[in-house]
């Protein structure tokens, strides 16, 4: 029995799914009954009938995924799996910035932890930042972690944003000249590039997407070239979905090693060792999952 046929067993027997991140080993995103951005892997968490969610990401994807779902086990295939951007706020330190801004709302990217998302208003993916922004009630906002992404919705919004002072570090890799390389190889092709990405980065794209977005907008645009700033892991379903389109990464050095940590292997430990299981105290729990059910009644941006 091979690797996909073990986890198809194990899926199964414990009623398991499996969801898998746009930027997951390609083998992993084969394997998994869902592979999307944050926030369908969001709804599809909610929406699952399984009683068991492996969750193939990083470890604010499993806890937010734990959040909405109190009934079900949530496993983690490799603990290591933490995002970095995630890990540059903590409760404590959004707590002192919120004293300083009294009369701001908090919004904060889905990348932060459950007990970040606790002190949060509403929470936001890049696909629906903007929108999340423009719902408040508040002219103030406090956006945090991503500073990059701060950024374009500011430029793109008239509510006043204080931004964080977080990155991705991924993201942060892709730089203005790997883009005017790439278009010089490539002249016809255009330009996708994440809001994570430097601000000069994104004052060079075509289009500025969420994976999701990237993926419908290569798919309907009659463009056959693309050059693509974001994690290397998107090209595996752009070239999936589009065999007839070529999509060449911004740079190929743009590899979240956090996000490679998943394998076929681990998957299959996971399901068969029942690890590693992933759970929120009930207090941080109930006012994390009100700043996520907040998002989804906002919907998608893209």
């Amino acid at each position: 029995m091979n690797d996909f046929d073990r986890i198809k067993w194990l899926k199964k027997e414990k009623n398991a799914i499996i969801l898998a991140h746009n930027y997951q080993r390609g083998d992993v995103q084969d394997a998994a009954d869902f592979v999307g951005d944050s926030f369908g892997l969001s709804q599809k968490a909610v929406s699952s009938g399984a009683d068991v969610i492996v969750f193939c990401g990083v470890d604010f994807m499993a806890e937010s995924a734990a959040v909405l779902n109190p009934g079900k086990t949530v496993l983690m295939p490799e603990l290591s799996a933490q995002c970095p951007m995630a890990g540059m706020i903590t409760p404590e330190s959004l707590k002192l910035e919120k004293e300083k801004h009294p009369g701001a709302a908090v919004i904060c990217y889905v990348n932060t932890s459950a007990a970040v998302k606790a002190q949060s208003d509403v929470c936001c993916t890049s696909a629906n930042a903007i929108k999340v922004v423009n719902s408040m009630e508040a002219d103030e906002i406090i956006f945090v972690p991503d500073r990059n992404l701060a950024l374009y919705v500011a430029a793109n919004t008239e509510k006043k944003i204080i931004p964080w002072k977080g990155y991705c570090p991924t993201h942060h890799l892709i730089l203005p000249g790997d883009i005017l390389l790439e278009k010089e190889e490539h002249p016809d092709a255009l330009v996708l590039v994440h809001p994570e990405c430097r601000p000069e980065v994104v004052a060079l794209a075509d289009k500025v997407l969420s994976t999701s977005g990237m993926l419908k907008y290569a798919a309907q645009s009659s463009s056959k070239e693309f050059i693509i700033g974001t994690e290397v892991g998107l090209l595996h379903r752009l070239n999936r979905e589009n065999p007839d389109k070529k999509f060449i990464p911004a740079t190929r050095y743009a590899v979240c090693p956090n996000m490679k940590m998943n394998t076929l292997g681990s998957i299959i430990r996971a399901l068969e060792r029942n690890e590693h299981v992933i759970k929120v105290p009930e207090d941080i729990r109930k006012r994390a999952k009100l700043a996520l059910d907040r998002m989804l009644e906002v919907g998608r941006g893209d």
